[in-house]
């Protein structure tokens, strides 16, 4: 037969473990309870019937067998706590409150016996309570036993541990109701997040766990849940994006190599045509596409290993150095005023292939969509926070402040660039290189409109402190 579910729960079943640990102390506690009450009634009780025994045997040092005779017989009609037997040498009853000697063997020294004895009760029932009892031989030879009736101390030991275990089976029933009421509190809380688990794995994507507000952990459990779905669904739109913008922004190059494959073939066919001519434009056409393939594949890489791959320790001057002095002699070609400033003694920690990558596509599009006669200013510096940045700035069209979010995306391209070469990756791979190397790529109006050019825009790369 199952259990319900609330038994099978981990909170119940953390419970019923801390409730076995509890009873586990609590009956060492009550061992412990039981034996040092008992053992300190007991000692008392040994403690008094020594002082008793000794008081009647100073009697009979002082005035012989006739005092000690005449005490025992004067203590046992004034009704006190003890039991009393004066005996002769040979065992035979001279006084006392009682018939005969508990004592089974006896070799002269002082003995220590616990026996029973017969009594009534309120009602005038016979019971059997416990004694105690210490029988020595007196110096003249006879026998003197003196006991006391240890009933109500042990009934004492036995209310205080009843009350012990009363106590300890109240506690077990709470703690078992407390475990219930957890379990219930904490299947509520995870049954909303269960919820939110089944409802992602049946496709929506659009569930979401509710924050009660406690900030305890389950609020952090479903924060933390909440923005892993955040990012889940816009990695999915983006590959939904990516895959509508692959097939839209391929098709035309593709499109555009098959009819120059087919006409160069039919050319050929017919004995006219450059055959060479169209196979080193599909040769350029399909570097693009694998070029495309390339950024998709390098962007993925990135954000697969969450980090940058092989980091290394270098100064960023150098790195854009080499960078410019690639980049130089397409702005001369084009007619654009390049400058550059590094600042010296600086320190990143990176992939330098990757950062290198980003830096090139950054100057590659401010090249692009710069005019002839504009200026590019390519600069390396430490932030006051002592991030270090790589900045472009650009003379060109820039990108409207609503778009700047937007055009970092994959695929996405605005309208003003249609017509230039490029598949909208370059900024997508570069924002991807900054997070993989817990930096952030920041975009900002460039140096403002002057006459027909302008505002411009200024991409800045910004890593951590080494």
């Amino acid at each position: 037969m199952r259990l319900p579910r609330i038994f099978r729960t981990t909170p119940f079943r953390l419970t019923l473990l801390f409730l076995a640990l509890f009873a586990s102390a609590a009956f060492a506690f009550l061992a412990y309870i039981y034996v040092a009450t008992a053992g300190e009634a007991a000692r008392r009780t040994d403690q008094e019937i020594t002082r008793e025994m000794r008081s009647l045997v100073a009697a009979y040092d002082r005035a012989g067998i006739a005092a000690v005779n005449q005490a025992t017989i004067e203590r046992a009609a004034a009704e006190r706590p003890f039991l009393y037997l004066l005996m002769t040498r040979d065992g035979r009853t001279i006084s006392g409150s009682i018939e005969e000697s508990p004592v089974e063997e006896f070799d002269g020294d002082p003995t220590w016996t616990t026996f029973q004895i017969t009594d009534e009760d309120e009602q005038g029932r016979l019971v059997r309570n416990p004694a105690r009892g210490l029988q020595q031989r007196l110096s003249g030879g006879e026998i003197l036993f003196v006991g006391a009736d240890v009933g109500e101390d042990e009934a004492y030991v036995l209310k205080i541990i009843n009350a012990l275990w009363g106590a300890g089976a109240l506690v077990v029933m709470l703690g078992l109701a407390g475990g219930v009421l957890v379990s219930r509190n904490v299947s509520r809380s995870m049954a909303g997040l269960t919820e939110v688990v089944d409802a992602v794995r049946n496709g929506d994507l659009a569930a979401r766990a509710r924050v009660r507000g406690t900030r305890d952990e389950f609020d952090e459990l479903a924060i933390g849940l909440n923005e892993m779905l955040d990012r889940l669904e816009r990695s999915m739109a983006g590959h939904k994006h990516a895959g509508d913008a692959i097939a839209h922004d391929l098709r035309s190059p593709l499109t555009r190599l098959r009819a120059r494959l087919e006409a160069a073939y039919i050319d050929v066919e017919a004995g006219k045509g450059d055959a060479e001519e169209a196979l080193a434009q599909a040769l350029t056409d399909t570097d693009g596409v694998l070029k495309t393939f390339g950024a998709v594949l390098s962007i993925a890489r990135l954000q697969a290993a969450g980090s940058a791959p092989d980091p290394v320790l270098f100064d960023p001057a150098d790195l854009a150095a080499d960078i410019a002095e690639l980049y130089e002699p397409l702005c001369e070609d084009k007619e654009i005023d390049f400058a550059a400033e590094f600042a010296k003694d600086l320190q990143v920690r990176g992939n330098r292939e990757f950062l290198a990558q980003a830096l090139a596509n950054i100057l590659d599009n401010a090249i692009k969509y710069t005019p002839s006669g504009g200026a590019i200013m390519l600069r390396v510096r430490r932030r006051s926070s002592g991030e270090v940045e790589f900045s472009v700035t650009d003379t060109g069209p820039g990108v409207p402040e609503a778009d700047r979010e937007r055009v970092v995306q994959r695929f996405v391209r605005l309208e003003n660039s249609r017509n230039e070469p490029g598949a909208g990756l370059g900024l997508s791979l570069v924002a991807a290189v900054a997070e993989a190397h817990g930096g952030r790529l920041e975009l900002a109006e460039g140096p403002g409109q002057v006459g027909e050019m302008g505002p411009g825009l200024r991409v800045a790369l910004v890593l951590p402190r080494a």
